[in-house]
């Protein structure tokens, strides 16, 4: 293959354009010629000029952009076949025989059924003399692959579709900032998000920000009388305390009858029932706008790498490939398999079978499902009869992380619903130690699920002497049975000291597990910490601006960002940002490095270049500081650029987690209750971390934690996101000569 089209169909959705952009630049680097075909299959029908090269240079500086830079339309004509026998033609013309599709189901199948169609329409075109025999012998066959962007996440095939990140971060954004007016006047809001055949974003986006009652396709309300159900649950939370009710509507919600169940019709039902000032608030294509999150960036470049490994490796007679990410590995399932699951869902709903729609969405939308409910009520539910009351202890520790505060929230109302007693541990170890402990009831951690920071306090304190036989003393006499740590390294080194020392202290002896939360993603057992992605939007907002600010005068940037000895926020941020270097500390920095690092910069302001980003962690090298690289970069770049440094610090700490913090954060804690709950009364109960491993939740007992750790560098030994590096280099490179121009 020496040519292939990329093209974008279909609703825009945020990521489109770091897709093409990684699709251009790893084509490009294979030596694949690339055309961008511009707004869809209607540029693909229409020919000239809207099919035309694309090079490396043309697609810098849109990764931040919304929307798609190459366009998007409907094409009535493509869905005929005289359309599609156009379309083969202009791809013949212009020597394309391989086309990457970025689009929802509607787009995938589109290029499905010109890939069946292909041999009959080259014929065809042959028959009618629009193309030679010899055109016809070079393409016989049509090669595809496809990568899923939807905001809805509404397709099999991948954990996560382009564009839904970000589309959550706009509605948690909206309602968060509904909930602050909403408690000042004591209204009641009915927000309506998309989701006609889906209901992803308004189950996460109620999960996210902590709303009162959620509506969605999938599972209707069970009960003929649920306007009552809704109207009490809404009317006992304002008897305890809340000032404010959100109720979020999917688009798409019905009720058990398949009748639709509008915002209005909601809002008219706590009117009249409740006598509440209540307003609706549609989010619209709000939802599908603006700058994509560093998630979907990142996610859209990993796909679009390995969507032209695909095509080059796609035989003739294959089934489309469908690109897609299951946890943190890259997938491939063929696209006939990905339409089916998909459509069975839309089958089962069109049905009334909505059990079944349930089941066969993925067991995380099922069992946030199942959290939600729980998290929703106004009151606990209490104890099943017979069943044991618990006191469980929720703590953090380590430096502060967006995400904290929910996940205490949901530990504290998941355990209180279940019938336990919940005490909350203020200020770390420091407060186990100082026996600043008390009991927490439902209301205690109201609006924690969108604050950053701890409420209930944090530090980095590592008990050592005869702080064991305090920490041992006040779970005594609190009569603690199990141990929630929500923290980082040195949460987890504590929490490794009190299980090495169980048969000193039996106080000891009790399960303990720890949730990992901190932006450095440095914990041993799980592949992303809570907080993290948090961080890395911060950093991603920020550099965005000064990217902006370096472009109007000519100017390089050193960028610092946190992580200790752990380079995540650093790679994951260069790769969302485009930046053309980023130092890491698990290689180093050498002499040679930033020698060649200012030819390039250099050469490249001679040529024309406004912009130089470079990222670096703060522990890449003692030697060579950030100061001492601005400085060299200033001198030898004369008077070419200027350079800056930016060091940024906290602000990578703070601010409201981010809907996929607030959402792992959540999923982390409700398992981590039911484990506590499952090891007391254990013979020899056992104390693990829980984390996400190859995209499923899992638990690491302590024992193997040890083993896993580089305790000099403070990171774990094996570190899942080195093996982006190489995709991180190629995008970062100058470019070849652009060899589609």
């Amino acid at each position: 293959m020496k040519r292939i089209g990329v093209f974008t169909s279909g609703g825009d959705a945020q990521g489109m354009n770091a897709a093409v952009r990684a699709v251009v630049r790893f084509a490009l680097n294979q030596g694949v010629e690339v055309y961008a075909i511009y707004e869809g299959y209607q540029g693909m029908v229409d020919g000239g000029d809207r099919i035309r090269p694309i090079g490396w240079s043309d697609v810098g500086g849109i990764l931040h952009q919304g929307g798609t830079v190459i366009g998007s339309a409907r094409c009535a004509a493509f869905r005929e076949r005289d359309g599609r026998k156009k379309a083969v033609r202009n791809l013949v013309e212009h020597g394309i025989d391989g086309l990457v599709v970025i689009g929802g189901d509607g787009s995938l199948t589109g290029a499905s059924v010109l890939r069946q169609e292909w041999p009959e329409l080259i014929n065809e075109l042959v028959a009618e003399g629009q193309i030679s025999p010899e055109a016809a012998g070079r393409y016989p066959q049509l090669a595809a692959v496809g990568m899923v962007a939807s905001i809805d996440n509404d397709m099999y095939g991948t954990d996560m579709t382009i564009g839904a990140d970000t589309a959550l971060q706009r509605i948690t954004d909206a309602v968060d900032a509904i909930s602050s007016t909403a408690a000042s006047h004591q209204r009641t809001f009915v927000v309506e998000v998309m989701g006609r055949r889906c209901g992803y974003l308004a189950l996460m986006g109620a999960l996210a920000s902590g709303a009162d009652w959620v509506l969605i396709p999938e599972s209707p309300p069970n009960l003929d009388e649920w306007e009552a159900k809704m109207c009490q649950v809404l009317a006992q939370g304002r008897t305890m305390g809340r000032r404010d009710s959100i109720v979020i509507v999917a688009e798409g919600a019905r009720d058990r009858h398949g009748n639709a169940i509008s915002s209005e019709y909601v809002k008219r039902v706590l009117e009249e029932r409740l006598g509440e000032d209540t307003r609706v608030t549609i989010l619209g294509h709000v939802q599908r706008g603006g700058s994509p999150s560093a998630f979907d960036r990142n996610l859209s470049t990993l796909l679009g790498a390995a969507a032209v490994g695909a095509i080059l490796e796609t035989a003739p007679g294959d089934d489309i490939p469908v690109i897609g990410m299951r946890g943190n590995k890259i997938t491939r399932t063929p696209l006939s398999e990905c339409l089916d699951k998909t459509r069975a869902v839309e089958q089962a709903i069109a049905g009334h079978n909505y059990e079944l729609a349930m089941s066969l969405r993925s067991a995380s939308f099922r069992e946030a499902f199942q959290t939600l409910r729980t998290l929703v009520r106004a009151l606990p539910h209490g104890p099943d009869p017979g069943q044991r009351r618990l006191r469980l202890a929720v703590m953090n520790a380590g430096a502060p992380a967006p995400g904290m505060n929910t996940a205490a929230r949901a530990a504290v109302r998941l355990g209180l619903d279940r019938g336990h007693v919940m005490l909350g541990v203020y200020h770390g170890f420091q407060g186990l130690i100082d026996n600043q402990i008390r009991e927490l009831d439902w209301m205690s951690v109201n609006g924690w699920a969108l604050r950053g920071g701890s409420e209930l306090g944090t530090n980095r304190r590592i008990p050592s002497g005869s702080d064991f036989y305090a920490i041992a003393r006040n779970l005594e006499e609190h009569r603690i049975e199990g141990l929630l740590m929500i923290g980082g390294w040195s949460g987890y080194e504590a929490i490794l000291e009190l299980h090495g020392r169980r048969n000193t202290f039996p106080a000891f002896s009790i399960p303990m597990a720890c949730l990992p939360a901190t932006i450095d993603n440095d914990l041993p057992g799980s592949e992303l910490s809570v907080g993290a992605d948090t961080a890395l939007n911060n950093i991603v907002s920020a550099v965005d601006k000064i990217k902006q600010s370096a472009v109007a005068a000519r100017r390089a940037f050193v960028v610092e960002v946190m992580g200790q000895y752990c380079g995540y926020l650093a790679l994951m941020s260069a790769l969302a940002t485009g930046a053309e270097r980023v130092y890491l500390p698990e290689e180093g920095v050498t002499l040679r490095d930033l020698q060649a690092d200012v030819e390039q910069l250099i050469k490249g302001f001679k040529q024309g270049k406004r912009l130089g980003m470079m990222i670096r962690n703060e522990k890449a090298s003692q030697t060579y500081t950030t100061d001492f690289m601005c400085a060299l970069f200033e001198e030898e770049g004369d008077k070419l650029f200027d350079v800056r440094t930016a060091i940024l610090g906290h602000i990578q700490q703070g601010g409201s987690p981010t809907p996929f913090d607030r959402i792992m954060a959540t999923r982390l804690a409700a398992n981590c209750v039911a484990y506590l709950e499952s090891q007391i009364g254990q013979e020899e109960p056992k104390s693990a971390c829980i984390g996400l491993q190859n995209g499923r939740l899992g638990f690491t007992d302590l024992e193997d934690v040890p083993r896993m750790l580089d305790r000099r560098f403070r990171r774990p030994k094996e570190q899942w996101w080195l093996s982006l590096r190489p995709i991180a280099r190629v995008l970062a490179q100058p470019g070849p000569e652009d060899v589609a121009v």
